[in-house]
């Protein structure tokens, strides 16, 4: 993942003496009140989502008397959650965005594309944020079932968080840019802006050449020039449908609240404060000490430990930045004290982010099961065994590096102490199977058991490896809710385009376009393969699964593959891209948690890359491998 900048400049002080600088420390003042509120509220959404949904797990499985009310409450919560969780993900700096052309160019564009970066949000929030009210006002007629009470208390949600965010870009314009570089971005800003709002009655006529004008051109341009994934949807869909058509722009608005909306996605917060935990209570550690005692003496032996570690992980976490941040640390000192380049380690480790994507319960699996309506279960079960079938395609690469490797300095670890170390992980170790279980026994929806989890980890860690910092528990709550804000905004905003593309007949003509390809279900799969890893190394996988899962889906139905088994072939490829060089942003995520140089990582990932392209082949020509373990 990508973000923007960090502060550079501070508050720029215009001259003018006293009074400019007590403007400046009265705009810090606000900034600062602003950001630890929001921040607070966001935190204790996350905790109060956690109670809720817990509450509804043990009030039907262990006291038989079901919260009729604790998932619409929890759906409220959420909307408010993801919209507070995007306003602190914008002051951060942390909503996704592509930086390849942005860390490529001079200083002086670089900062200027930096502040474009958050005068074209600004210009989207000032843009809907009108009709976010009208929607919000339109929905106090509606009476929610379970409270009965107005469906505006969670509509409101939207021209709240956008009136925030809109406040939060303008002080980070002032944070982190000169004067004069804030003017050049708004003047380019507005300069398009109304270039496009003149061009109205010429881009109407053109029917749908206006789809590659918004949803490629200004897209791509948006997306190369670093602005936010989201609001590069976001703007492209608004002046498509502002310009072009004569849709209410409320409706746009909708299908924001219609996207973010989805129950499913509630776990992408619960699963990645439950990766935080594991990491914080030292459960991870347990499992990747026990994996290094069994393998540390076998050439290339940390590196096997790697691949099933991050294997194991993900099974716990779903965040693949928690993933990598959890075992990096722990494994890459000792790799590097035996030889290891540490170009080798980020390949390796960003490999294995690719390898590990259907592992359950990925975000990217529960997004694809809100999004196109299949099985959540069916995802979980079929997504162990593809990882298998890639990992041992890159233990292939690792051998063949590491078969020469010199261990006469490493000593085997006695049985005795790999027994210790077994005891202290099998807590650990036992979490992906509670949760899987939790699942497949009817005990808690895909969305309830990351509770479960939580409640494990928290007892596990408090109870059985006594570590557990309490201080830490307010970032990570911060931490989660700005990661969601991030992720759910993109999801609303992608279904919002993916909306405006259906509207304009788009979908029909791919339908018929993809259909007609040859060689029936392998040709499509093999051109989606294709383009899934495009997709993936530019859109990454979220926002690409919303925009076209969608669309694509119905069409792999019709042409025979199951759906299960595309689903597993595509997120492959779209983690091929994502964390392939040159424009894979997870690649660049891997080189940052383990303080390697991009450079040092590219003369070694192609062989790991190679091992996942022909382990995706394996996967998608033998459907059982998705399919087989499925309840008939």
């Amino acid at each position: 993942m990508s973000h923007l900048s960090e502060p550079v400049h501070g508050y720029a002080e215009a001259p003018g003496g006293a009074s400019a600088g007590g403007a400046a420390s009265l705009f810090r003042k606000i900034d600062h009140g602003l950001s630890v509120g929001v921040e607070v509220v966001a935190g204790l959404l996350v905790l109060v989502e956690i109670v809720v949904l817990l509450a509804g797990v043990a009030a039907r499985y262990l006291f038989h008397t079901p919260l009729v009310w604790s998932d619409e409450l929890a759906s409220i919560l959420f909307l408010w959650l993801s919209m507070l969780g995007a306003v602190v993900a914008l002051r951060r700096g942390e909503h996704m965005r592509m930086t390849g052309l942005v860390s490529r160019v001079g200083p002086q564009a670089r900062s200027l594309l930096e502040c474009i970066a958050i005068t074209a949000p600004i210009a989207f929030l000032a843009l809907v944020l009108y009709h976010a009210v009208d929607y919000a006002m339109e929905e106090q007629f509606i009476t929610t079932p379970a409270m009965e009470i107005s469906n505006a208390w969670r509509a409101s949600a939207l021209p709240v968080g956008l009136g925030l965010m809109l406040v939060a870009a303008l002080f980070r314009l002032l944070r982190v840019a000169r004067p004069r570089t804030v003017l050049a971005a708004a003047l380019v800003t507005g300069v398009i802006v109304g270039g496009f709002w003149a061009a109205g009655p010429v881009l109407k006529p053109l029917g749908q050449l206006n789809l590659v004008i918004f949803f490629v051109g200004l897209v791509a341009a948006n997306v190369f020039a670093g602005v936010p994934i989201a609001f590069s949807f976001a703007l492209a869909t608004f002046s498509y449908l502002a310009l072009t058509t004569s849709t209410p722009l409320l409706v746009m608005v909708g299908r924001l609240d219609e996207g973010m909306s989805h129950l499913i996605l509630l776990a992408v917060p619960l699963f990645v404060f439950l990766g935080l935990l594991i990491e914080m209570t030292g459960m991870a550690r347990a499992m990747i000490q026990f994996l290094a005692s069994l393998l540390g003496h076998v050439r290339g032996g940390l590196s096997y430990v790697l691949i099933g570690a991050m294997y194991l992980v993900s099974g716990i976490s779903g965040s693949k930045i928690a993933d990598m941040a959890a075992i990096a640390p722990v494994l890459f000192p000792e790799m590097k004290k035996r030889g290891a380049p540490p170009g080798d380690l980020v390949a390796l480790l960003s490999a294995t982010g690719a390898q590990t994507e259907t592992i359950p319960p990925s975000i990217v699996l529960i997004t694809i099961g809100s999004v196109t309506g299949v099985s959540i279960a069916a995802l979980f079960t079929g997504g162990m065994l593809p990882g298998v079938v890639l990992g041992a395609c890159l233990c292939f690469v690792v051998w063949r590096r590491y078969r020469n490797e010199d261990l006469s300095h490493v000593e085997r670890t006695p049985g005795r102490e790999i027994g210790r170390l077994a005891m202290v992980a099998l807590p650990a170790i036992l979490l992906p199977f509670v949760i899987r279980a939790a699942v497949v026994e009817g005990i808690a929806t895909a969305t309830e058991v990351s509770t479960i989890g939580i409640a494990y980890s928290a007892i596990v860690g408090l109870l059985i490896y006594r570590q557990f910092d309490w201080r830490r528990l307010k970032p990570m709550l911060i931490e989660t809710a700005s990661l969601t804000g991030a992720i759910i905004f993109i999801v609303g905003c992608a279904t919002s385009m993916a909306w405006g593309l259906t509207q304009s007949g788009f979908s029909s003509d791919l339908a018929a376009f993809m259909a007609g390809i040859p060689g029936g279900a392998y040709g499509f799969l093999a051109i989606s393969i294709v383009a899934f890893i495009i997709l993936g190394s530019v859109l990454e996988g979220i926002p690409a699964i919303v925009l076209f899962g969608p669309l694509l889906f119905p069409i792999a139905r019709a042409a025979g593959v199951h759906e299960v088994h595309y689903a597993m072939v595509v997120i492959f490829a779209m983690g091929i891209g994502l964390f392939a060089p040159p424009f894979g942003v997870g690649y660049y995520g891997a080189c940052a948690i383990s303080k390697v140089n991009p450079d040092e990582g590219l003369k070694h990932i192609w062989g790991y890359v190679g091992a996942l392209l022909v382990g995706l082949v394996i996967v998608a020509a033998i459907p059982w491998i998705s399919t087989g373990f499925l309840a008939r």
